[in-house]
C-alpha cells in the first residue's frame, strides 16, 4: 500500500465511508475528524495485501491523547481511500504500545 498516496487522498477528500464503518463509528462515538486524523498522521501497524477488492491496512493514531485504530483500504487506480471500520484501541486486545495484539483470547474487533 502506498501510504503517501493514501494520505493525499484523505487530505483531498477522496474518501469513501463504508456503511459498516459509519454504523460502528456512530455506536462508538468516533467522528470523521478523528478517523481522518488517524489516517493522515497515524502509522500502519498491520498490512493486509491480500484483502479484496483492495489491499488494506490497520492504522494507529492519536486524537486528544487517546489511541484509535482505523482499518482502511486504498484503490490506487481511482486514488480513493475506503474506511472499513474504526475503534478506540484498548489494552484488552493490544499490548501497551497499542500496536501488538495480545496472544490470548479473541482479539478480533470489527
Amino acid at each position: 500500500m502506498d501510504i503517501s498516496l493514501m494520505k493525499t487522498a484523505v487530505e483531498n477528500g477522496n474518501i469513501e465511508w463504508l456503511k459498516h464503518a459509519l454504523a460502528r463509528m456512530l455506536e462508538r462515538g468516533i467522528s470523521r475528524a478523528i478517523v481522518k486524523q488517524v489516517l493522515i498522521a497515524g502509522e500502519i501497524i498491520e498490512e493486509y495485501a491480500d484483502h479484496k477488492p483492495y489491499p488494506s491496512a490497520l492504522f494507529l493514531g492519536w486524537y486528544a491523547g487517546e489511541p484509535f485504530h482505523v482499518l482502511a483500504s486504498f484503490d490506487r487506480q481511482s486514488g480513493c481511500c475506503f474506511v472499513i471500520t474504526a475503534y478506540k484501541a484498548d489494552l484488552e486486545h493490544f499490548e501497551n504500545d497499542f500496536k501488538t495484539r495480545r496472544r490470548y483470547g479473541d482479539s478480533s474487533i470489527d
